[in-house]
């Protein structure tokens, strides 16, 4: 008789797991992991509201600068659409911080989870990639400065520039239609909970996918700033005879392009497969998913530094960029002059440094 009452209530508390796990659409030990967001709620709204009001004035001032600027080179046309690029990913940030500082109502976070965070990580690759167009661009620049390959063509460059956003566009769109379970206040603290059985699968998919375009594309550039470097150095030789430094300064320029994409996007790519596996899997320790959700936030937070960092590509790289924005600060410098003669002295020096 008593093996046959315990017998029932084994059976009892297996049912009441069962069902949790169904009224959630995860199971349990997954419901029972409450995530911490302490730091997501108080730190990273304050610098996100940084990254967006500092990207806006930068971004806003390249888009002036470069719709005055005709695309006349394979580099200009990668420039112009890197810039559209972080402009997209710089208006989805207002609804991320929104949503991160709790401001924002529980539908806020549901739209975000699945239209907006996918648009903010669609055009993160884009760049990632239009990147690297433009690391292969300056590679063939300084190897063969005269010869013309297919894609030194100024109209293979817009194909291929339309093909990078239609890529990711099709890969991105089953991310928005696949997130279709009924959105509670509960179940939008987790985007994947949004996601059914193929959605899941899908976001995995993609982000074995993106990791393969980040860490290719890494490995390539590394490959063709080496092959820079030494061209670099025995340019420097011949011109250090001809005491050239100009020479040197221009092609050492291009090492930012690399500098930037490292430092922006790498540690973010490390830390991006364990996230997307405590999500897809349902056994993981609840301390470690935490863990990992803070090193994904704080690396993502990184690399959306990049749209303030890009235009520092267009200041050092893009002569006719540089030459707009000094000709705007010149202008308004003689407008300042003319209406007010007595500040002439005081800062005319000033404006001839920078």
């Amino acid at each position: 008789l008593l093996k046959i009452v315990l017998r029932k209530e084994k059976w009892s508390m297996l049912g009441k797991k069962y069902q949790e796990s169904n009224s959630s659409g995860a199971p349990s030990s997954t419901q029972q992991c409450h995530r911490d967001t302490t730091i997501t709620h108080l730190v990273f709204p304050v610098l996100y509201t940084l990254i967006f009001l500092l990207g806006l004035v930068l971004n806003s001032l390249a888009f002036w600068a470069f719709f005055q600027i005709p695309s006349t080179s394979t580099f200009i046309v990668y420039l112009k659409n890197i810039l559209v690029s972080d402009f997209i990913m710089t208006l989805m940030l207002p609804l991320k911080i929104l949503t991160d500082s709790g401001l924002g109502p529980w539908q806020l976070k549901a739209f975000v989870c699945r239209f907006s965070a996918v648009v903010f990580y669609n055009t993160m690759y884009i760049s990632i990639v239009l990147l690297g167009l433009i690391a292969f661009d300056r590679f063939l620049k300084i190897v063969r400065p005269f010869g013309k390959f297919w894609v030194q063509n100024l109209t293979s460059a817009k194909i291929l520039a339309g093909l990078v956003w239609l890529f990711f566009f099709v890969l991105s769109l089953p991310n928005m239609v696949l997130s279709n379970k009924k959105a509670t206040p509960q179940s939008v603290k987790k985007c994947a909970s949004l996601k059914n059985y193929f959605g899941l699968k899908w976001h995995e998919a993609v982000n074995y996918i993106c990791q393969f375009i980040f860490w290719t594309v890494l490995i390539l550039m590394f490959l063709f700033y080496i092959i820079i470097a030494k061209k670099v150095y025995e340019s420097y030789i011949k011109t250090r005879k001809k005491n050239n430094k100009s020479e040197q300064r221009i092609k050492g320029k291009v090492f930012i392009i690399f500098t930037v994409f490292f430092l922006c996007f790498a540690p973010f790519h490390f830390s991006r497969v364990p996230y997307t596996l405590s999500q897809t899997t349902t056994h993981m320790d609840c301390r470690l998913q935490n863990q990992l959700f803070v090193a994904k936030e704080s690396t993502l937070w990184l690399a959306a530094t990049n749209v303030c960092m890009d235009p520092l590509i267009y200041m050092f790289l893009c002569k006719p960029f540089l030459e707009k924005v000094l000709c705007r600060r010149i202008k308004t410098f003689q407008k300042t002059v003319h209406t007010n003669p007595t500040t002439e002295l005081d800062t005319r020096t000033s404006a001839t440094e920078s």
